[in-house]
């Protein structure tokens, strides 16, 4: 039995987007810590429940990226998808579900990660910072753009393109502040979805967030993003990758052969990439296992070979 939960935050508000998305805000008990910016965008905090009718699993702690700007600080804000068929026996999402604001919880409230721009692609990389978001994967990416704009609200974000992948156009959450951030201070915003064909009044790109980067639609991304042909190269455009394993393995697979250095050891490691030579592609995840699959020769042996005839000889 895990041991049961102290609980020292309150969920102040809840906003269902569909039955199975939400966004909550979460005030905790503790003094925010210093002054200023609390923590640094890309971080995440660990929310936890108790399971009150099976009391003897007692509570259940999951790691949640952060979607509020670290500038904000009466409210912590996470953008979270409930969980249908969970492998956990005590799921939190499950949990969470039922919880009304004004109800107890558990926060730990002590941000951390490295997946932060300084700790990635660098604070004063000029390079565009291309943004791969697989549903609720678009926390981190949100808590960045939203820091930039309060630290300065005529700073232009076209530094930033935030491709979002979902099922649906209604799982699209937070697409009115992304539109308006797009059309005042330039980010470059890909909102995409997979199930079209049950989405009728769609009218966007379609696919999975990483079907930007197959070979045939690379040419179209290279227009939307104004780098020219055959301006989509490590020099020009660094990676970063918030979401589902298949979309981080599907784009890593995708960007290697055309010269992107993935941030793996495993996979630099597989690939015979060079230790000193820097990565440009970033994830973040909270499974240990590389998304792609090393175990298969075949693949593995392509990428090799499809990276390094990119290298200079």
């Amino acid at each position: 039995m895990a041991k049961p939960l102290e609980y020292n935050a309150t969920l102040v508000e809840r906003e269902d987007l569909t039955p199975a998305l939400g966004v909550f805000r979460i005030r905790p008990d503790e003094q925010l810590p210093g002054t200023g910016a609390w923590f640094v965008p890309g971080q995440y905090m660990v929310l936890g429940l108790n399971n009150e009718v099976r009391v003897e699993l007692g509570g259940v702690r999951r790691p949640m990226s952060i979607a509020s700007a670290p500038e904000r600080r009466d409210l912590v804000e996470f953008y979270i998808r409930y969980v249908e068929k969970p492998e956990s026996e005590n799921p939190f999402t499950h949990l969470l579900w039922p919880r009304k604001a004004g109800e107890r919880m558990y926060v730990r409230v002590h941000p951390t990660g490295k997946f932060t721009v300084a700790d990635t692609v660098g604070a004063e990389d000029p390079r565009l910072k291309v943004c791969v978001a697989a549903g609720t994967g678009l926390a981190p990416f949100l808590s960045m753009v939203r820091s930039e704009l309060l630290r300065d609200p005529t700073r232009s974000l076209a530094d930033y393109a935030i491709i979002h992948g979902v099922s649906y156009s209604a799982d699209l959450g937070y697409r009115e502040e992304l539109e308006q951030m797009a059309a005042k201070n330039g980010l470059r915003y890909l909102p995409t979805v997979s199930r079209p064909q049950a989405d009728p009044g769609w009218r966007g790109h379609c696919g999975r967030a990483e079907s930007f980067f197959d070979p045939a639609r690379m040419a179209g991304l290279e227009d939307v993003l104004g780098l020219g042909a055959g301006g989509f190269r490590p020099d020009k455009v660094q990676i970063l990758i918030c979401g589902l394993q298949g979309t981080i393995g599907q784009t890593i697979e995708n960007l290697v052969p055309r010269g992107f250095v993935p941030d793996n050891r495993k996979i630099r490691r597989a690939l015979a990439i060079a230790d000193d030579l820097p990565a440009t592609i970033f994830y973040e995840a909270y499974d240990t296992i590389p998304p792609i699959d090393l175990e298969d020769a075949a693949k593995v042996a392509a990428l090799k070979s499809a990276f390094h005839a990119t290298q200079p000889k």
